[in-house]
């Protein structure tokens, strides 16, 4: 009889797991944001629609260098991060952003996040990358602090976004600098 734990693994995004992604999203925001956004916005979050954006994420990029990856338990899409060249108005040549990094409130402190990460700045180094970049809600202290064990500092660029009910929530960035792929 053989025994263990389901194998787990950090792989690219296929178009067939966008309905999973749309789905980790809207569970991991109405957890993590529901003391950063008020409920009625988290509440009209819809996992199809969610699911379109990252299923053309994954099937159109903008360019090579973006890029989406599944965290899976077993077959199981249990967390993701997509991964782009940096664009804010202070970005330089080999800048990075890690544009989301998201694990299922029912998988999280299992190792997937850091396993999304670990892969998410290895793809930006393979790509020539020198930094990464993560903006985050300032509210959001558990990420904020799994960001910085990792490794990324705050460099005091702070923003503003409104959600579609004119609510505001501040971010800010969070930047590491990645070493050379061997």
């Amino acid at each position: 009889m053989v025994t263990g734990t389901a194998a787990v693994s950090v792989r690219p995004a296929l178009p067939a797991d966008a309905d999973a992604i749309g789905a980790v999203q809207v569970r991991a925001w109405r957890q993590a944001y529901r003391e950063v956004l008020p409920a009625g916005v988290l509440e009209t979050l819809s996992a199809p629609a969610v699911a379109q954006a990252w299923r053309a994420a994954i099937t159109d990029p903008p360019s090579p260098r973006h890029q989406v990856l599944v965290a899976c338990a077993g077959d199981v899409v249990v967390g993701f991060a997509a991964v782009a060249p940096r664009t804010d108005r202070d970005a330089e040549d080999g800048d990075g952003e890690l544009v989301e990094l998201l694990v299922d409130p029912a998988h999280q402190g299992t190792g997937h996040g850091s396993r999304l990460l670990a892969a998410a700045t290895d793809l930006l180094r393979e790509a020539g990358a020198v930094s990464v970049a993560a903006w985050t809600p300032v509210a959001d202290e558990p990420r904020r602090a799994f960001l910085v064990s990792a490794g990324l500092q705050p460099d005091g660029a702070r923003r503003t976004l409104a959600a579609p009910d004119g609510t505001q929530a501040e971010q800010l960035r969070l930047v590491a600098a990645l070493e050379p792929a061997p």
